[in-house]
C-alpha cells in the first residue's frame, strides 16, 4: 500500500476528527497542526514498519445547510 486516505471533519465540540477509508484508525485533535501530528502517530501505531504507506491523503469535508 503507497497511500492511506483520512476523512476530516469538524467535530461538534471543537476541533478535529480523522478517520482512515479501508483501515480501522479514527484520531482527533484540537487544532489542525495537532490533527495531522496524531494522524501521522496512528498510521505508525497501525501499520508494521515495512507496510507504512508513503503518502496520507486528508480530504476535509464540510457540511452547510443551505434554507429556502
Amino acid at each position: 500500500m503507497n497511500e492511506v486516505f483520512f476523512l476530516v471533519e469538524e467535530a461538534l465540540e471543537g476541533g478535529y476528527i480523522a478517520k482512515a477509508l479501508g483501515e480501522s484508525i479514527f484520531t482527533e485533535g484540537e487544532t489542525m497542526e495537532e490533527l495531522k501530528i496524531n494522524i501521522k502517530e496512528a498510521v505508525h501505531c497501525h501499520f508494521e514498519e515495512e507496510f507504512l504507506p508513503v503518502i496520507i491523503r486528508l480530504h476535509m469535508v464540510k457540511e452547510e445547510l443551505l434554507t429556502l
